[in-house]
């Protein structure tokens, strides 16, 4: 939000309208309104409210359908929509928040609590404002790293889809998958601080080198540790080179030490690896990189998850988005304030 905020009024009842704009202009808001559920949906594309305080009986259409269309579009998918309603049974409000209302003030309402109410949700408002920030940073750190060694295109994304994929075919809770799903297309986070001319030779790494290629995972890390989702994401992207020997890095970590969803991003990370061209090396066939999962289970991968993901999930179509990681970060502030 900049500058005054701005509220839509969304009431067939004129008088009601009226009070409501009086109040809010008193407290410093700026206040637009709507007479139904058309206008008000009008307004809302016309002057891009912060707030939306809408009745839920109206003509046209009403307040918990204008609210679901609302949460339809990503425009307004997050806007705060408080219904003030003469309705007050339980299924009305249960019905509201099926439709996606952010609060509830039932008529008649009190000044006081009906501007808490709105106070309350343009705080909450404003901290997912922040958490999209802290997305769209990410987002462009991840593509910057793949803009550094073009070879990648589309390879943190490619592996969000299947380490999604391999999640759920192992029956994880939905937030967990998810978590994974972030971690696997944030797994390369770290690379940002690798020297380009590493990420880019054409020739197998010296010594000195691979000791610089193997700090991106702690890089990484520690660039999403502060973050809300750090808890969840931080650990899949420190350990997903750990191997299930414990001869990875940058721990040494081993067999079931490692977290579930390191291991998953160490399985679809390498498979995609070796699927896809590198400036060292031509793309295997997928019977070829089988063959090495196959090879190295019990030595670098968790052998179940191998076997769950040739069985399973290796048939799952996975596509090229233009945007390499639009498609699997569009939902981080939401999840990452769960």
């Amino acid at each position: 939000m900049t500058g005054i905020t701005k509220i839509l009024v969304a009431d067939d009842d004129a008088p009601s309208r009226m009070v409501l704009r009086t109040m809010l202009e008193r407290a410093k808001y700026l206040v637009v309104d709507a007479a139904d559920g058309p206008a008000a949906l009008a307004q809302v594309a016309r002057h891009g409210p912060d707030l939306v305080l809408l009745d839920v009986q109206m003509p046209g259409l009403d307040g918990f359908e204008v609210t679901r269309r609302l949460r339809s579009q990503s425009r307004t998918a997050l806007l705060p929509v408080i219904l003030v309603t003469g309705l007050a049974a339980l299924d009305d409000k249960v019905r509201g928040l099926d439709a996606g209302a952010t609060d509830f003030v039932t008529k008649p309402f009190q000044q006081g609590e009906l501007l808490a109410r709105v106070r309350a949700s343009l705080r909450t408002q404003a901290a997912l404002s922040r958490l999209e920030s802290v997305q769209d940073v990410l987002v462009a750190l991840a593509n910057a790293v793949e803009a550094k060694d073009p070879t990648t295109e589309h390879h943190c994304s490619r592996l969000a889809q299947m380490a999604l994929a391999m999640a759920r075919a192992i029956s994880l809770p939905e937030e967990e998958a998810e978590a994974i799903s972030y971690g696997a297309a944030l797994h390369d986070v770290g690379k940002i601080g690798i020297a380009e001319h590493i990420l880019r030779k054409p020739a197998p790494l010296s010594e000195d080198e691979w000791a610089e290629m193997r700090r991106h995972p702690g890089i990484g890390a520690a660039i999403v540790e502060p973050l809300q989702l750090g808890r969840l994401v931080a650990p899949i992207i420190r350990y997903h080179h750990e191997h299930w020997d414990g001869n990875g890095y940058p721990d040494g970590l081993r067999g079931l030490a490692i977290p579930v969803g390191a291991r998953i991003v160490g399985v679809v990370d390498a498979f995609d690896a070796m699927t896809h061209d590198r400036p060292y090396r031509s793309a295997m066939r997928i019977e070829q990189a089988v063959a090495e999962l196959t090879t190295q289970t019990g030595r670098q991968f968790d052998g179940d998850l191998v076997t769950v993901f040739i069985e399973q999930c290796l048939t799952t179509p996975v596509s090229e988005p233009t945007d390499t990681l639009a498609a699997y970060t569009q939902g981080l502030y939401q999840f990452a304030s769960a």
